[in-house]
C-alpha cells in the first residue's frame, strides 16, 4: 500500500509525470490502494482479536467493493494498452489524440463501467439464504466463495455472474490484444535496434501485468470450477494486486528521475 501511495504522490507532485501514461498509472495505483482497504481491515481485525466472524451484510459489502474494483481494473488496463498503442503507432498525432479531456473521460468511464455489473450481482445475491457451516474458503468475501454457502437456488445467479463476467472481461481483453498486435507489428518495422528496445520497454511491464491479471480472471471466473482454480484465486489475493501498478512504475525512466529528485 505504501508503494502505491508513493506513486500517487509522485505523479501529483512531479510535473515530468503529468502525462497520460502516468495519469492512468495514478488511477491504477488509487484503485489498488482501494483493494487494500476493501480486504485488509477485516483481515487484520480477525488476526488481532481472533474473531473471524463477519456479518452477512458486511460480507456482501466487501464482495461488492472487491467486485467493483476488479471490473474497474479490467477497463483501466485496457485503456492503458490503448494509450500505449497511440504512443507507439500514432506517435505524431499522440498529443492531439490523447488530450486531457479524453484522458479524464477514459479514466472516469473505467470507474463508472464497473458500477452496473457488480450492482446487479449484489442485488441478486443479497436475498439468498445462507446455511451449513458458514465457513468461507477464503480470507475475504469473494463471489465464488460466498455462493457456495447459499441454500437458495443459485443457478440463475451463477448464470448471470458468468454472463456479466464474460462481458466485463472479454471486451477489454480483446481491446488489449488488438492494441498489442498493432504495437508489436509497428515495433518490428522500426529499423534501429535502439528504437525497438525503447518501444518495447514502454509496454513490456504493462503487458506482463495484463497477462497475469486477465489470465487469472478468466481461469477463476469463466472456466469451469475446480479446486486448483480456487487455489490460484487465493494465491492471487495473497500476492496482492498492488504489485501490478508497481511493476509498471518502478521500471520507468521518469520514475527513476523523480526518485532522484524526491528521495535522493
Amino acid at each position: 500500500m505504501a508503494g502505491n501511495i508513493l506513486i500517487m504522490v509522485l505523479v501529483v507532485a512531479d510535473q515530468h509525470l503529468h502525462t497520460p501514461m502516468y495519469f492512468f498509472l495514478g488511477n491504477l495505483s488509487c484503485l489498488e490502494t482501494c483493494y487494500t482497504y476493501a480486504i485488509l481491515p477485516r483481515m487484520l481485525a480477525s488476526l488481532l482479536t481472533g474473531n473471524r466472524t463477519i456479518s452477512v451484510t458486511g460480507c456482501i459489502v466487501q464482495l461488492y467493493f472487491f467486485g467493483f474494483l476488479v471490473c474497474a481494473e479490467c477497463y483501466l488496463l485496457a485503456v492503458m494498452s490503448y494509450d500505449h498503442y497511440l504512443a507507439i503507432c500514432k506517435l505524431l498525432r499522440y498529443a492531439a489524440l490523447m488530450n486531457g479531456r479524453l484522458c479524464f473521460q477514459l479514466a472516469a468511464g473505467s470507474w463508472l463501467s464497473a458500477v452496473l455489473p457488480i450492482s446487479i450481482i449484489t442485488i441478486f445475491i443479497s436475498p439468498s439464504t445462507f446455511c451449513g457451516p458458514n465457513q468461507i474458503d477464503h480470507f475475504f468475501c469473494d463471489f465464488t466463495s460466498v455462493i457456495k454457502l447459499s441454500c437458495s437456488d443459485t443457478r440463475l445467479i451463477q448464470l448471470l455472474a458468468f454472463i456479466l463476467s464474460s462481458v466485463d472481461i472479454l471486451p477489454p481483453f480483446l481491446l488489449t490484444v488488438t492494441s498489442y498486435v498493432h504495437i508489436i507489428t509497428t515495433v518490428l518495422t522500426i529499423p534501429s535496434t535502439t528504437g525497438r528496445q525503447k518501444a518495447f520497454s514502454i509496454c513490456s511491464s504493462h503487458l506482463i501485468v495484463v497477462t497475469n491479471f486477465y489470465g487469472t480472471l478468466m481461469i477463476v471466473y469463466i472456466l469451469p470450477k475446480h479446486n486448483l482454480l480456487g487455489d490460484l484465486h487465493k494465491q492471487r489475493g495473497q500476492a496482492g494486486p498492488e504489485k501490478n501498478c508497481q511493476e509498471i512504475f518502478w521500471l520507468s525512466e521518469e520514475f527513476r528521475d523523480a526518485k532522484l529528485i524526491y528521495l535522493g
